[in-house]
């Protein structure tokens, strides 16, 4: 098993942040094009706690070589598992997700975590992201090792393009809501 771990601070709120999640793989974060489809599989709030907690299966065109796609099977489409818990009490947004396809060959356990930032909790958030990654080659221990490698080094450069994607989100949602908001608070004024 090997794992990549990273963390970062986005100059915006957590309120910011928990809210532009939801708009992660929208049309705009042209660093998501591969995602296809993000199905809510299925959405609670715990009433003592007031914790939402959404399950969703997102779909996404395959990144893997050709060669590897024929010669494990399978077809331009890979999905992954998630399940989000956002705390408004505590103000922590978790993801916990896994990937479906191909995961008795590869399995990858990724958790990110939003919170305000501890320097500044007002007007700052920090990530945090680690992924678990085992390859199962069974005991072929440097195939294995070659393969989680591989694995950890795809999966840092996908999560690089993945921040900078949401960050191209989180400034489109400030512009939009900030604009809605200062239209909201002049319509006011004015009645």
């Amino acid at each position: 098993m090997k794992v990549f771990s990273s963390d970062c601070t986005f100059d915006y709120s957590w309120d910011e942040v928990s809210t532009a999640n939801w708009r992660k793989y929208c049309p705009w974060n042209d660093k998501s094009t591969h995602v296809t489809a993000v199905d809510t599989l299925s959405r609670t709030v715990e009433p003592s706690t007031g914790v939402l907690r959404t399950e969703r299966l997102i779909t996404c065109q395959q990144t893997a070589p050709r060669w590897v796609v024929s010669l494990l099977g399978g077809d331009a489409l890979s999905y992954v598992y998630e399940i989000s818990y956002v705390d408004p009490v505590s103000k922590k947004v978790t993801m916990c997700s896994s990937n479906l396809t191909w995961s008795n060959v590869l399995n990858v356990k990724e958790t990110v975590v939003y919170q305000p930032s501890r320097s500044m909790p007002g007007s700052k958030t920090d990530f945090k992201q680690e992924a678990l990654i085992t390859a199962l080659c069974g005991g072929w221990q440097n195939i294995k090792n070659k393969v989680e490698e591989a694995s950890v080094e795809r999966f840092s450069q996908n999560a690089k393009r993945g921040r900078e994607g949401f960050e191209a989100v989180l400034e489109m949602s400030r512009r939009v809501f900030g604009e809605q908001k200062e239209l909201e608070r002049q319509r006011l004024q004015s009645a």
